[in-house]
């Protein structure tokens, strides 16, 4: 019998999970494992699942798919991750790159496509939307090692800390989602501040939107 890859779905809509998990179930070699409504989630499903293949959005609440993919890579969890985006912007595709993904592709790909893309990573091998040039590539392979493009000297923490200020989290809320104090939150905001050089919590919005920590 032949073995199945098994895929876990990461994406904060209910209807392309479920559409998603259509199309991959109806191919004898998958098998879906599980699904993931934000980047926290997603972390905690491919601990515990172990899937082949991580289907990942790439802008997801709590923790975004660039920073999740980071964490994943960071603690040697496998699961080679496919990054699924709206956008085909350059900068992002190097980032989830260097970040260990190992596939992008827009949302308005063919299925098939789609469908071959995760046959050819579960193979150990690179898959990129044809929309993505071959300029696009050579770079990362050139660059990848010294251009992983991460916020300013910010450390994992601080990263979660203003995406979750950038969404409208309070600190109360912060600290729960953390699980720190609410003190600690304080001290991870004015390092923030101190560290970017910014002066207000508009600021930080603006910062995390033109690094593509959060979407707008």
């Amino acid at each position: 019998m032949t073995n199945r890859t098994t895929i876990l779905i990461c994406d904060d809509h209910r209807i392309v999970r479920q559409g998603l998990r259509a199309l991959l179930e109806s191919q004898p070699d998958f098998t879906v494992v599980g699904e993931a409504e934000n980047g926290r989630e997603a972390l905690q499903q491919a601990k515990s699942l172990r899937p082949d293949i991580i289907l990942m959005d790439i802008s997801m609440p709590l923790l975004n798919g660039l920073e999740t993919a980071r964490q994943l890579t960071r603690e040697g969890i496998p699961g080679r991750v496919i990054a699924l985006s709206v956008h085909d912007d350059e900068d992002m595709i190097r980032m989830m790159l260097a970040a260990g993904a190992m596939g992008y592709f827009t949302k308005d790909t063919a299925s098939e496509e789609l469908i071959s893309a995760i046959r050819t990573v579960t193979r150990g091998e690179i898959a990129l939307s044809p929309a993505i040039t071959r300029l696009v590539v050579e770079d990362y392979l050139r660059w990848a090692d010294v251009n992983e493009r991460q916020p300013d000297n910010l450390t994992p923490r601080e990263r979660e800390v203003l995406q979750l200020i950038a969404e409208g989290h309070r600190n109360t809320a912060i600290a729960k989602v953390l699980n720190i104090s609410v003190k600690t939150v304080s001290s991870h905001r004015t390092n923030l501040m101190q560290k970017l050089n910014l002066h207000s919590h508009a600021d930080l919005i603006q910062y995390a939107i033109h690094k593509k920590i959060i979407e707008i």
